[in-house]
């Protein structure tokens, strides 16, 4: 077994890592939003406020396509719901409150939440979630400024291969519960999740795939979760 330090050391390195992948890809953003005809102050405010990649992503696709403001707005509300499906999560290790519990929901992304609950250890699950969240939220924001004061001058943002950096950090945080010899039912949920994805992609709107390819571990879980043991009567 590793030392706490060691742990917590180990948990930083891996959020700092996540941080510059996800945090590079706010460029994107930044100048997608601007593209679609936002403003630079609502391009800002909205990394700041909404602060959940792929329900921005939605957001400006819609409005990019000539979409209502409402559509725009459900369209990232349904995919934005993912990440309250991780307080429960997250809530245990955590154990904050009052306005740290606030900061703790700002922060509860798909990022910080994987990093988090990656370490068996409570001390390096919270320093993995709050090196993430916190270095996330610097980097998203900072680069999506960058992105959408350049605009233009990057040309299409998307040739740079950021999302593919956010999606090999992403990778490299669940390979490890993957692979092994205990990780036989891991491997059967990440397969069908990924055949769920692959079958959907063509057919609905961008984040859908990830949202029922969510639903199938849900699923997965609560049918192969084992019955409460009952107690055993004594006699009397």
């Amino acid at each position: 077994m590793t030392a706490p330090d060691d742990d917590g050391r180990a948990a930083v390195r891996q959020a700092a890592s996540v941080s510059l992948a996800t945090g590079l890809y706010g460029v994107s953003f930044g100048a997608l939003a601007v593209a679609a005809g936002l403003s630079l102050p609502q391009t800002v405010a909205l990394s700041l406020l909404m602060f959940s990649g792929g329900s921005q992503f939605a957001f400006i696709g819609v409005v990019g396509a000539g979409g209502l403001p409402g559509a725009a707005i459900a369209t990232a509300g349904l995919l934005g719901v993912r990440n309250g499906l991780y307080g429960p999560q997250v809530a245990p290790l955590l154990g904050v409150h009052g306005w740290r519990r606030v900061a703790a929901a700002q922060l509860t992304i798909d990022e910080s939440t994987a990093v988090g609950t990656a370490h068996a250890g409570r001390r390096a699950a919270r320093l993995g979630f709050w090196w993430t969240g916190i270095g996330v939220f610097v980097l998203w924001n900072t680069f999506t400024l960058v992105g959408a004061l350049l605009g233009d001058a990057l040309g299409d943002p998307r040739a740079y291969g950021l999302d593919a950096a956010a999606a090999a950090a992403f990778l490299g945080l669940v390979w490890p519960r993957v692979t092994g010899r205990n990780a036989r039912h891991a491997q059967l949920v990440a397969a069908g999740a990924v055949v769920v994805a692959l079958l959907a992609t063509p057919f609905v709107p961008a984040g859908i795939p990830v949202l029922l390819a969510a639903i199938v571990a849900i699923l997965t879980g609560l049918l192969t979760a084992a019955p409460p043991t009952r107690p055993v009567a004594s006699a009397a």
